[in-house]
């Protein structure tokens, strides 16, 4: 699967000590790509997956053009003859691909670094030579006069080229440490993954929030994705692996939505810039190029570039992701990040719902040509224009078809006056009622407040911002090619900015139109996390869903404090149910002897209907827990729980305010995170973990 374990090469390829009993075998081959980070190349090896496949396309193709070979769950392209990996996805610098077979480990971190491939050949053929002919101690130049030497087949040494005199006319009096020389990759412990499952249940679209980088390393959408990614493998591995070796499922792909660089380049940075003051450059430079972003979605000029990039990025992701996988049957999410989220719910809330039988077009188009004749005839008979219907039959008209004709068409037709004034008139009076049923749906969510809340007047206010879409800035909001199932909102503002535009509750029949799910996920000390189920329910206070840890359970210190809670709680009740009797047996009078007895019972009867609510007020944990369960939040959800908070570790607990920059940034690696993100997503195919976690709906 995914989980980078090191490959374990065969012991006949290519091994020192097969060769060292005098029989020579070709060195296995592996394909590594070069990525440059700050300046510094790092070679990283395909997985044994992508390995074989290329190495087979290397095979059968040496003498065609171009092969290109699909790698990395086909986010990215090989092509063999430039020896170049290409993003398919998203734009990134061309890596550099070679076929090794040959390393040297280098200077500065010790890691083994490839030879070029015609030098290798050059070296694996005076390897064969001294392992044939039993000659060693062969000395090589390399391309860049550095000298190889192959003393034997466990001791290869690599020098630093001969040393010259400078300008000076000294001449260094050494060369420099020699280096490693190994053979094969199975030699250098090359930390390999086996591969990604090739099937794909679902897809995702992650959309960004602020700025270029997206965490604490400064690292841009698609690094974080990758991370998001890697986990979720690893995650499938651990919960679902049942379904996985029962070939049930596949995995869920993730792909990055970038909208920051299409917003920048439009020439606001030339515009700030000309008005920026030169002081604290560094800090100006951060403002303009992160926080401002949050007005930018302010603005109605740049809030409609932002939706129309997000919405068209989307839009053409899905498109190629089709293309490249004809075979894909799984459904679409969609996650956002911060801002990222915000600009997602908009989206959301302006797309066009389609009919109820549109999720069956196919159907439903076929029924309506079946059912367009019938239909006509209807019409016509509510008209009283039953002799019409041959013309209409003739001209193959069905009750669409009607709906578009003008008075020329049916002029054309032979329809007399009265007739076509009759039609005609039908037709305007069905549009009409079609307007306003469609219009119905916004206006019963502007009166839904008002029936809850006495202040008219602000009703009214929100009323207006509920006309363009729960009060987001007005633009013209793009249309998705496709149906959300499930929108994951991460360390998220929607809340604040309802609030901030004027809606003070969301009505509790409303959903998303297209989309039915509606996670919001946030760390405890994310200073830009909202809640959203408050504004649903307002009039009862309720904790969010804890997410269960990944492993099972809570974490220690969590579990410490509720116990400490729990306990406090009980010897509280305890104390104050002694007191309370303490009490009662020094103010209670002495009575006479024939009434002692009656007043025993009544004081037993006390003693027990006293007992009953202490013994009540013991439980308050169990009850709380029960009652949390069945809230009513409304149907953005589907009618399940919204709200979702990570358990906070024990490091951060010391002090929140050290980790709430990172409790904003760490969803990218947050195993609950991802956990809970394919929980629900297999959930919708009926899939479910191999154990249930505790306190996981």
């Amino acid at each position: 699967m995914a989980a980078r374990e090191p490959q374990q090469a065969q012991p006949p390829s290519g091994s020192a000590e097969s060769d060292a009993a005098g029989g020579y075998e070709a060195v296995a081959p592996h394909w590594f790509y070069c990525k440059v980070t700050d300046g510094r190349e790092r070679w990283i090896p395909f997985s044994a997956q992508d390995s074989a496949r290329l190495e087979e396309a290397h095979g059968a193709g040496k003498d065609k053009d171009d092969v290109v070979v699909p790698t990395s769950g086909g986010r990215y392209d090989v092509h063999l003859k430039k020896r170049q990996r290409v993003a398919v996805y998203w734009e990134e610098e061309v890596s550099e691909v070679r076929r090794c077979t040959w390393f040297y480990k280098g200077d500065k971190d010790n890691k083994y670094i490839p030879y070029s491939e015609t030098f290798s050949e050059e070296l694996e053929e005076a390897y064969m030579t001294a392992v044939t002919q039993d000659e060693w101690k062969k000395k090589l130049e390399s391309p860049s006069r550095e000298i190889i030497i192959l003393h034997n087949p466990k001791l290869m040494v690599h020098y630093h080229p001969a040393a010259t005199s400078d300008d000076w006319g000294s001449t260094p009096t050494e060369q420099g440490r020699p280096r490693t020389v190994k053979r094969g990759v199975e030699n250098i412990a090359a930390d390999i993954p086996n591969g990604e499952p090739l099937q794909i249940d679902h897809l995702v679209f992650v959309v960004h929030g602020i700025g270029p980088a997206c965490d604490i390393r400064f690292r841009s959408i698609v690094q974080c994705v990758n991370d998001f990614r890697s986990v979720s493998l690893s995650m499938l591995q651990a919960h679902f692996k049942r379904a996985q070796e029962q070939q049930h499922i596949g995995r869920v792909e993730f792909l990055p939505v970038n909208w920051h660089s299409s917003l920048h380049s439009t020439g606001v940075d030339v515009d700030l810039e000309r008005i920026t003051l030169p002081s604290i450059n560094r800090l100006r430079h951060f403002i303009n190029d992160t926080i401002l972003d949050v007005f930018f979605y302010n603005s109605s000029t740049y809030c409609q570039t932002i939706v129309d990039t997000v919405a068209s990025e989307m839009n053409r992701l899905y498109q190629l992701f089709l293309q490249r996988n004809p075979l894909f049957k799984g459904g679409v999410s969609i996650a956002g990040h911060s801002l990222g989220s915000l600009i997602l719910f908009d989206l959301l809330t302006n797309q066009k719902a389609a009919p109820e039988g549109d999720e069956h077009k196919e159907g439903a188009r076929a029924a309506a040509s079946n059912r367009g004749v019938e239909d006509i005839k209807e019409i016509l008979k509510e008209l009283e224009l039953c002799e019409y219907c041959e013309v209409f039959e003739k001209e193959k008209m069905d009750g669409q078809a009607l709906f578009l004709c003008t008075e020329a068409n049916l002029k054309e037709m032979g329809i007399p006056l009265g007739p076509r004034v009759k039609i005609l008139h039908y037709i305007s009076s069905k549009r009409e009622t079609q307007d306003q049923s469609a219009a119905a749906p916004q206006h019963k969510e502007c009166r839904s407040p008002s029936q809850h809340s006495p202040d008219h007047t602000d009703d009214g206010r929100n009323c207006q911002y509920r006309d363009i879409g729960l009060g987001q800035v007005s633009a013209n909001y793009p249309q998705l090619n496709y149906k959300p199932s499930i929108f994951f909102a991460f360390g998220s503002p929607i809340g604040m900015f309802l609030t901030v535009r004027g809606v003070k509750r969301i009505n509790p029949n409303y959903s998303l139109p297209t989309c039915k799910g509606f996670f919001n996920i946030f760390h405890p000390f994310d200073p830009v996390a909202y809640r959203i189920e408050p504004m649903i329910v307002p009039d009862v206070e309720f904790e969010p869903m804890l997410l269960p840890h990944h492993k099972g359970r809570k974490r220690m210190h969590l579990e410490l404090k509720e116990g400490l809670t729990r306990m406090s709680v009980d010897l509280k009740n305890n104390l104050l149910g002694s007191l309370r009797v303490a009490w009662q047996s020094f103010t209670r009078s002495p009575l006479p002897a024939l009434e002692a007895v009656s007043t025993e019972g009544e004081a037993e009867a006390e003693a027990s209907t006293e007992k009953q609510p202490d013994t009540k007020a013991e439980e308050p944990p169990p009850a709380v827990k029960e009652e949390t369960s069945p809230i009513n939040v409304g149907r953005l959800n589907g009618g399940n729980r919204i709200d979702y908070v990570l358990q906070e570790k024990p490091i951060e607990s010391f002090n929140e305010y050290l980790f709430a920059l990172q409790g904003h940034l760490c969803y990218w690696e947050s195993e609950d995170t991802v956990l809970l993100v394919l929980k629900e997503i297999y959930q919708t195919q009926g899939i479910t973990l191999d154990q249930p976690l505790p306190g996981s709906q």
